[in-house]
């Protein structure tokens, strides 16, 4: 019998991230950063850059990306995408706010790792 995983997951309140930083939200499917951005914008990333690995959740957040904090790669929080002369990708996913909460797509991440 196969696991449904819910699509919309409470992960807590936008209130529970400060404006321009993250919090880490532990998956059974990863780390994910979401961000809160001085507008009050949210974005869920993978919390991993795509450089070396480093923690994208630790880095300085500005307007709508963040900055790695091992070697400064920019990424954009939208699309995930390094910005400037740097290559590479972050996974992005789905993330709302309903009411002041934060609702994250899990069954994204559950098929991204079957």
């Amino acid at each position: 019998m196969d696991m449904m995983v819910s699509r919309w997951v409470d992960v807590g309140g936008l209130q529970d991230v400060p404006r321009r930083g993250a919090r880490v939200v532990k998956t059974p499917f990863g780390c994910i950063a979401v961000f809160r951005t001085e507008a009050d914008e949210v974005f869920a990333l993978d919390d991993r850059c795509p450089h070396r690995g480093g923690p994208l959740s630790q880095g300085i957040v500005h307007d709508r990306s963040v900055t790695c904090p091992l070697h400064n790669w920019v990424i954009d929080l939208a699309s995930g995408e390094a910005r400037g002369t740097d290559e590479g990708r972050v996974a992005t996913v789905p993330l709302r706010c309903e009411g002041g909460r934060l609702l994250l797509d899990l069954a994204l991440l559950a098929s991204r790792a079957a």
